[in-house]
């Protein structure tokens, strides 16, 4: 088995060759329930998803959510635009390891910064002339690696073009929602 950074290479390479094959392989539905707890704390529960089609079960996660004090938290948890952050972080790092086992690089050393610029006037409803998530997202990758200036550009175009975290948040996704009111005895 050849590994470059944890990633099995050529286990890579067959996990493409098979999408590529069979496109339905590819397919996958992500889901989470979150439920509030109290106050402005909530608890996500994150176990199955779909493949193909078909219901794969898993270890199940549990992500708990709160915000500041400044904004009437505890702070017991991080907040939802901190989440996001985490989660962008998360899909770079995954999409960075996996391309640069892809093109041969060595990671030593791989992390991000993240920083977001929120104004509370959008979310509090305060100002329409203000957005409610966040006005900028910057993000600085740090990479040992054993590439060329070069070959991290062309390692970082990789990632950011594939990345579905990237994807989402820079580009309009379509969110349905619904409301339904359950009572007791109902």
């Amino acid at each position: 088995m050849s590994t470059t950074n944890g990633v099995d290479v050529a286990q890579l390479g067959q996990a493409v060759e098979a999408i590529t094959g069979d496109e339905t392989i590819g397919q996958f539905r992500f889901r989470a329930e979150t439920e509030w707890t109290d106050g402005l704390q909530c608890v996500t529960a994150i176990d199955d998803f779909d493949q193909a089609g078909e219901r794969i079960h898993t270890q199940e996660f549990r992500i708990e959510g709160d915000e500041p004090e400044q904004i009437l938290g505890k702070r017991t948890a991080p907040n939802a635009v901190e989440l996001l952050l985490a989660a962008l972080g998360s899909c770079l790092s995954v999409g960075y390891a996996a391309n640069a086992a892809a093109m041969g690089i060595e990671l030593e050393d791989l992390r991000f910064e993240l920083e977001g610029d929120v104004d509370l006037r959008g979310f509090l409803g305060i100002s329409e002339d203000v957005r409610a998530g966040y006005n900028s997202v910057t993000c600085t990758a740090y990479v040992d690696a054993d590439a060329s200036e070069a070959e991290l550009a062309e390692l970082r175009d990789r990632v950011e073009t594939t990345s579905p975290l990237m994807d989402t948040i820079t580009n309009a996704v379509p969110v349905e929602t619904d409301v339904v009111a359950v009572r007791d005895g109902a």
